[in-house]
């Protein structure tokens, strides 16, 4: 594999081949947007949850709910989500994996 000069102006596709993305589909050209559009959705509706998947592509990621400790605000841990929260976090991790 050719090395790319880093310092100099590269492209993202030059740096997904320089990561070894070999597997990764087509940049967005306006030209083939419907088409990649169609194929990712028809994926995500394949996948479990996928109304929640689908969501938080349209309509962004959960908001992480926050808790008061000590007089101090700070967003909730993963384990402290609920059932419902830890299912749409996981979900927005997929619809992120997907897009990527």
């Amino acid at each position: 594999m050719d090395s790319i000069t880093l310092g100099h102006k590269n492209t993202l596709a030059e740096y997904m081949i320089l990561s070894g993305a070999d597997n990764r589909p087509p940049m967005l050209d306006k030209d083939l947007y419907d088409s990649l559009k169609s194929r990712m959705e028809l994926y995500m509706q394949n996948r479990e949850h996928k109304r929640m998947i689908l969501e938080s592509v349209e309509n962004g990621p959960l908001i992480w709910p926050t808790v008061e400790e000590n007089g101090v605000i700070r967003t909730k841990k993963y384990a402290e989500l609920s059932a419902t929260e830890k299912i749409q976090a996981d979900c927005d991790m997929k619809a992120t994996n997907i897009i990527l």
